[in-house]
């Protein structure tokens, strides 16, 4: 038990610590909620079954305030408790801002909470395919916010993501997942390949301007070669990067042509930086899937995974 020098101790402390706050002359909460439901039963033991404390822990809270205010607040008699005129004109004003406190809180619980989805995507599909998507999801759905984590190859940041979105080859598809939608393959390279008279007029004339590798990815250039029927290509020498935006940027200053998912170079296309000079359907061996992530799946979750699935196709 915390004596009645123990008590004087405490809120001394607790002066001390509080005192460069300008609430600092207010008591601990604890002690005005013990005195509080003790006043109201006139009894410290049915006011520690109230709060789920013991007798002792509310007799000392209550100690604590009359010696933090300094003067006591009840009449202690072997079976009862009387409260005393100070105690009786404390009591409605606590009485108040307990219940004011109680209803601020209340309030604040009961607000909407902000929505956040994390998504977790390939950095060349969210700076390329993605955030078109993201602008659409986001008019429809204002409340929600959408926090976007770039990923590379196999990335830590899908441990805390609501929707991962993966790419996987055809023959690897193990997990329960989507397809977002049937990837197809796009030649591209810069304009200025095909100004000059001796520019790139045919898939054959490709090999006299390099290619572009995505490493990884080597056999988009297998399927371009045997779509369009293609011996002469080398389809080991060129330049080659382990990402495919560097190889779209490598395409954009004409160094080469490059083989990528068109959900990629749909964009460059788009903005002019390159062209689809001989278009042709080429499915691609790779595409994009989008599955749930470690993270709790929400509302806001489901809305945007539905979202991005529906509008896949668009461009």
């Amino acid at each position: 038990m915390v004596s009645r020098s123990g008590n004087r101790d405490l809120v001394t402390q607790h002066r001390s610590r509080h005192a460069g706050f300008a609430l600092k002359h207010l008591p601990p909460l604890a002690y005005i909620r013990s005195f509080e439901a003790a006043a109201r039963h006139l009894s410290f033991t049915r006011a520690a079954d109230e709060l789920n404390l013991t007798q002792a822990a509310v007799s000392n809270h209550v100690r604590a305030l009359e010696d933090f205010i300094g003067r006591p607040l009840f009449q202690r008699t072997p079976r009862s408790l009387v409260l005393t005129e100070v105690g009786s004109a404390y009591l409605p004003a606590l009485r108040q801002a307990l219940s004011q406190l109680d209803a601020a809180t209340e309030s604040i619980l009961a607000a909407p909470r902000p929505q956040r989805v994390v998504v977790a995507c390939p950095m060349s599909l969210a700076e390329n395919w993605l955030p078109a998507r993201i602008a659409g999801f986001r008019h429809a759905h204002p409340e929600i916010d959408v926090v976007i984590h770039g990923t590379i190859w196999s990335d830590t940041s899908e441990q805390i993501a609501d929707l991962c979105i993966c790419i996987w080859h055809e023959d690897q598809v193990s997990e329960p997942a989507t397809k977002l939608r049937d990837e197809t393959l796009a030649m591209i390279c810069a304009p200025s390949l095909l100004d000059d008279p001796d520019g790139l007029r045919s898939p054959q004339d490709v090999a006299r301007f390099g290619l572009i590798h995505v490493l990884g990815r080597q056999e988009f250039w297998h399927v371009f070669a045997q779509t369009y029927g293609v011996s002469n290509l080398n389809l080991e020498g060129g330049l080659k990067t382990d990402a495919s935006n560097i190889a779209l940027e490598l395409a954009v200053q004409g160094l080469g042509c490059a083989v990528t998912l068109r959900s990629l170079a749909e964009t460059y296309i788009r903005r002019g930086l390159l062209i689809e000079p001989f278009p042709r359907m080429m499915a691609s061996p790779w595409s994009y899937y989008i599955r749930d992530g470690d993270a709790h799946q929400s509302r806001a979750s489901r809305s945007l995974r539905t979202w991005l699935v529906d509008h896949a196709r668009l461009i």
